[in-house]
């Protein structure tokens, strides 16, 4: 990269390109937005991410970035128990949620099963929903329902393939999203309309 700027911009420029949607151009003009509304913008971005990185955590029931542990939806208990969505991403779940198509718990794998990068059922939180799902049958609050509303791509319908094996069970019912999301579809890219008409029509996994 050119020396056209201080270090500590390069960085950040740098820093920028790393995000998704984000190249080396639309980095630059990204910073260089920063930079201009530096009060308005950069100080409050700044002090923001600091205050995320500081007292963000994983929720340790069902995965999902929050800044309490249990999350937010693994607290309320207006929430039924017995439903878990399970979801690739946060992001995924934030769309669920935009769309008011559910009202259970979540599940968050933290990624997909994937041969050729080299992401096995060690790497995602396969386990953890497995015994989540047993450990609450066990205890009487039975989960009667698994939906796995993963993207309509290879890697996710292994996974899905995959999940619905480790936890099918007589007095579990697996489900999957139905029409509506198009094949190679994220949830986080859908309206709110297409996902709630996935989660009325859904199917057995």
């Amino acid at each position: 990269m050119a020396a056209s700027a201080g270090p500590e911009i390069e960085r950040l420029i740098s820093l920028l390109a790393k995000l998704p949607g984000l190249g080396p151009r639309s980095a630059r003009r990204a910073a260089l937005a920063l930079l201009k509304r530096r009060e308005q913008l950069l100080v409050p971005l700044a002090a923001s991410l600091a205050e995320t990185a500081e007292k963000v955590v994983s929720c340790s029931v069902c995965g999902a970035p929050d800044t309490r542990d249990p999350c937010a939806i693994c607290s309320d208990g207006s929430r039924d128990n017995g439903l878990i969505c399970v979801v690739e991403e946060a992001g995924a779940l934030w769309a669920m949620e935009r769309s008011g198509a559910f009202r259970g718990k979540y599940h968050v794998l933290g990624g997909l099963l994937s041969a050729l990068d080299g992401v096995g059922p060690e790497h995602l939180r396969i386990a953890e929903l497995v015994g989540r799902v047993r450990h609450q049958n066990e205890g009487g609050g039975a989960v009667r329902e698994v939906v796995l509303a993963l993207p309509a791509t290879v890697d996710g319908q292994t996974t899905a393939h995959y999940v619905a094996e480790r936890i099918s069970g007589p007095d579990v019912q697996v489900t999957s999203l139905a029409r509506g999301v198009p094949v190679g579809g994220e949830l986080d890219w859908l309206d709110d309309g297409t996902i709630v008409q996935a989660m009325r029509a859904r199917r057995p996994a």
